[in-house]
């Protein structure tokens, strides 16, 4: 039989706010994060816009020297980590270290450290290379260095599928919590690539917006928009078994009820242009959870402000939910202020579907005015709504044609 699942734990890393209360409240405000590019010198690029965290210390977070072997990503991660942990109240001491999971992923892990390590060995030759390259560089060191930082001793994996990452993430951990590989499971993603090699490569794609103005650069389903801007940052989660949260007396945040992943088998960057595959991941989503589309209330948009994505999510959306339903459902995009976050966009817009349930608010797409050719759903156009909200859903669609969606159902105590 499958358990439960539940979310007892929230922890972020964003460009508004390095935690889930700071960014939760400028979620709220409607507040954009995105701003010129401090991280490097952006002479001769075209795109010179990013959502950077800021403020962020790694020391406040972690052991100064456990820190310096740690990339941005997998600081973020084990910050954002750290923060859910301590958020579920579970103390690993008083727990079997091995029934205790990570999954966390990441697109890309560290393309800072090869371009240091390819100067250093350009200019000082091969044996100069820093002996710790590869482990600083690889995207499941974010998931190892979370289970040494908390002694995690369970399942620890790294889904890697581009901007899908952190949602297939939660997925695979739904499961192992559902099939009792684990009783608890931190899950989730972490990215931190806004470096010459990548705004360079996805400007090559173009893929990136080109707009100067940090209000109207990421404009999810706008007839504007041009292409998505680069985020950073890390949204980690505790999923627990149900009885377990219960026995301990868990704050619950909400229940996890549904899971759909599938493959558009199509193109490389494209979605299909049917919209087909994201429709079965959100249908089977919907399937598990038990719900019909008519009974959805919000879903949490991959919309990247892409030409491409917006046009063929929303015929997704259609096709899976029909036309009534997908009349009536609330559509927002949160990287409308915080940009594309890449592998850890499923992570930090799972906490959203969470925290939107808790408060029964839904914020606007900001930026977004008119919505282009295409795209005639309700996108939250103007101002946050309030609503009671009993099912989210939260899709991520990523180059490869991976396709993920999450249903996140409000948790009635005793039901």
């Amino acid at each position: 039989m499958k358990r439960r699942v539940v979310v007892t734990g929230l922890g972020a890393v964003t460009p508004v706010g390095n935690t889930v209360s700071e960014f939760w409240s400028s979620v709220r405000e409607g507040r954009v994060g995105i701003g010129k590019i401090t991280k490097f010198n952006t002479t001769g690029y075209k795109v010179s816009l990013a959502a950077e965290v800021k403020n962020f210390a790694a020391k406040d977070y972690i052991d100064p020297k456990a820190a310096r072997r740690m990339e941005p990503f997998t600081q973020y991660a084990v910050a954002a980590a750290k923060e859910a942990y301590e958020d579920s109240g579970i103390k690993i001491e008083n727990e079997d270290a091995f029934r205790a999971g990570v999954i966390v992923g990441s697109g890309i892990g560290s393309l800072q450290e090869v371009e240091k390590e390819y100067e250093r060995i350009r200019t000082k030759g091969p044996s100069r290379v820093n002996p710790l390259m590869v482990p600083l560089m690889i995207s499941n060191m974010a998931a190892g260095n979370i289970s040494i930082q908390l002694g995690f001793r369970g399942k620890c994996t790294n889904v890697v599928t581009a901007c899908a990452s952190g949602t297939n993430c939660i997925g695979d951990a739904f499961r192992a919590v559902q099939y009792g590989d684990a009783d608890f499971v931190l899950a989730g993603g972490a990215e931190s690539c806004i470096c010459p090699t990548g705004v360079a490569g996805f400007t090559g794609l173009t893929a990136l917006s080109l707009s100067q103005d940090p209000m109207r650069a990421s404009i999810p389903f706008d007839k504007d928009r041009d292409g998505f801007v680069l985020g950073e940052g890390a949204g980690i989660v505790m999923l627990e078994e149900l009885e377990h949260a219960r026995a301990r007396g868990a704050h619950i945040y909400a229940e996890l009820a549904g899971y759909g992943s599938t493959s558009d088998a199509y193109h490389i960057t494209s979605p299909a242009e049917d919209g087909s595959g994201a429709a079965k991941a959100m249908s089977l989503a919907m399937e598990e959870g038990g719900i019909a589309p008519i009974q959805l209330d919000y879903i949490n948009a991959h919309g990247t402000s892409t030409r491409h994505n917006d046009l063929f999510e929303t015929k997704a959306v259609r096709l899976a939910l029909g036309e009534e339903a997908a009349k009536r459902v609330n559509i927002n995009s949160t990287k409308s202020m915080i940009g594309h976050l890449l592998g850890a966009a499923g992570g930090v817009e799972f906490i959203v579907c969470v925290k939107s349930i808790e408060d029964g608010f839904i914020h606007q797409t900001v930026g977004t005015s008119k919505p282009g050719e295409g795209c005639d759903l309700n996108y939250t156009i103007g101002a946050p709504v309030q609503r009671d909200i009993h099912f989210a859903l939260t899709n991520s669609l990523g180059f490869g044609g991976h396709n993920a969606a999450l249903l996140v159902k409000k948790y009635e105590e005793g039901v």
